[in-house]
């Protein structure tokens, strides 16, 4: 069952590792196939029981409690792309000669079941930007009057879009790093790594596997491999993978593009890869003021999702109008409101620092709230970056030390604030501290370069406090 495609799935053993967003839909799909389907969890809490007699009154078995021991029989386990590799389970599994496929995995191989035509997949990943790419490029194929749909890590699920009654044109389907480590056999029309950065190291184990796994998205490339032409790390996956003959590199850059790329020229996004003669010849795309909004490392995210439909053969016009059609979801560097001639901007997003260097690197003057769940990060190249944009710190959540040590060493001029506090006011504090810091025609910028869950239960949550504390303000 490794690498042969399943065509009968009738009596099939198949264990399915955990409940929640991916493990429910494929203990069904599996069941509805015919398969014979045990789901293994390590929780075992008041809503994974209930997950499990909503599947068990299907006739799927669930073991909760237990996410460790291979049931006998397994001739497959499909797995949450959550669980981590060195889970005894996948050990078990192993010894066994038993196949692993993740629900990305799943999808692939289901995706012509019972005769249907596949969509081809344009795959996006990266360690930032990942979900607005996906969104930009689905608007522009929508833009070009294709039925496609935003699917994956996104929250949209894959299984349901090959399996759904819909038929798609093409599919701009986001995955995550997890994903790729468990779909051996994905095999994308074409492919974006946007950037790498250290994260999830706990789970990969080292900054050389999350980039291996990162780069299994261009593995059997058909048309396309695009790469960050600032970033060398995305070039090198695109120079080890194994593509189909005729696949090529394809880079994007900030900067005016060489052939092959696509980059900007006097603030029009243009294209050298897709057209005649690209050694002379470039064709205009869009202005970057098409770009909402129109940070640096947006442009990047606009010119990878328009590499990628221009590699599906999307004409120029629809480029710029699914750029201009699109809206970014909150807590992206929202404009939240200007207040006393400064503007207060939500990044609540920006969990990592990565994701935080780019958004302050789209301001010229900061006053920066930052802090939460450090995650194993250290802060002292972001800040040696950004240290010259900061007018001011303040400084919210459980790993703030960090920060404040890292700002220490490296913007010792900058004022900071410590807010030692973790109660619901925390936010509206931070960000009076921020007004006070600011000047005319500086910005506040939530950028936490932490994760949220040590105040909030989500990012979101914590950008909708950020607002909240700003329509104060303004009050």
């Amino acid at each position: 069952m490794g690498s042969q495609e399943v065509t009968n799935w009738q009596g099939k053993n198949v264990t399915v590792a955990g409940l929640g967003v991916s493990g429910i839909p494929a203990a069904k799909v599996l069941h509805g196939l015919g398969a014979v389907v045990t789901v293994v969890n390590d929780g075992d809490d008041d809503r994974a029981r209930a997950q499990a007699a909503e599947l068990e009154a299907l006739g799927v078995t669930v073991r909760l409690g237990d996410g460790a021991t291979l049931p006998e029989g397994t001739e497959l386990i499909v797995t949450a792309p959550g669980w981590q590799p060195d889970k005894p389970l996948f050990a078990a599994a192993a010894a066994a000669g038993v196949p692993v496929w993740g629900d990305v995995e799943l999808a692939w191989r289901l995706r012509e079941q019972d005769g249907r035509k596949a969509a081809p997949w344009l795959a996006v990943t990266g360690t930032n930007g990942k979900t607005t790419t996906v969104q930009m490029l689905a608007s522009i194929l929508k833009a070009a009057g294709l039925r496609t749909a935003a699917v994956g890590n996104i929250g949209v699920s894959l299984l349901d879009a090959v399996l759904g009654e819909e038929q798609y044109d093409v599919l701009a389907v986001e995955l995550s790093s997890y994903q790729l480590h468990w779909a051996p056999s994905l095999r994308a029309h074409s492919a974006v790594v946007l950037n790498l950065a250290p994260d999830h190291l706990d789970w990969h184990g080292s900054m050389e596997a999350y980039a291996a796994d990162k780069g299994r998205i261009y593995e059997g490339n058909r048309v396309a491999c695009v790469y960050n032409v600032a970033d060398k790390a995305t070039e090198d996956l695109v120079r080890t993978a194994d593509v189909e003959e005729g696949c090529r590199a394809v880079g994007f850059t900030l900067g005016a593009p060489g052939p092959s790329q696509l980059g900007v020229v006097d603030g029009i996004l243009v294209d050298r890869a897709f057209v005649e003669n690209r050694q002379k010849n470039a064709q205009e795309l869009a202005e970057v003021s098409d770009v909402r909004p129109p940070a640096p490392h947006n442009i990047a995210n606009a010119l990878a999702a328009a590499a990628l439909a221009r590699a599906y053969g999307v004409p120029a016009r629809a480029v710029r109008d699914g750029l201009r059609d699109f809206t970014p979801d909150a807590h992206r560097i929202a404009h939240v409101a200007d207040v006393g001639r400064v503007a207060y901007v939500d990044d609540s997003k920006a969990t990592n620092t990565h994701a935080a260097e780019a958004s302050l690197a789209a301001y010229e003057s900061i006053v920066w709230i930052a802090g939460g769940l450090a995650k194993g990060a250290t802060f002292d190249e972001l800040v040696a970056k950004s240290a010259k944009r900061l007018r001011g710190v303040v400084l919210i959540g459980a790993d703030r030390a960090l920060i404040r040590e890292a700002l220490a060493r490296h913007a010792p001029e900058v004022p900071v604030v410590d807010l030692d506090r973790t109660d619901t006011g925390a936010m509206l504090a931070a960000v009076r501290e921020a007004e006070r810091l600011a000047e005319p025609g500086d910005t506040v910028l939530l950028a936490p370069a932490c994760a949220s869950m040590d105040m909030f239960a989500n990012y979101n949550k914590r950008g909708d406090a950020f607002a909240e504390a700003v329509r104060e303000l303004g009050a």
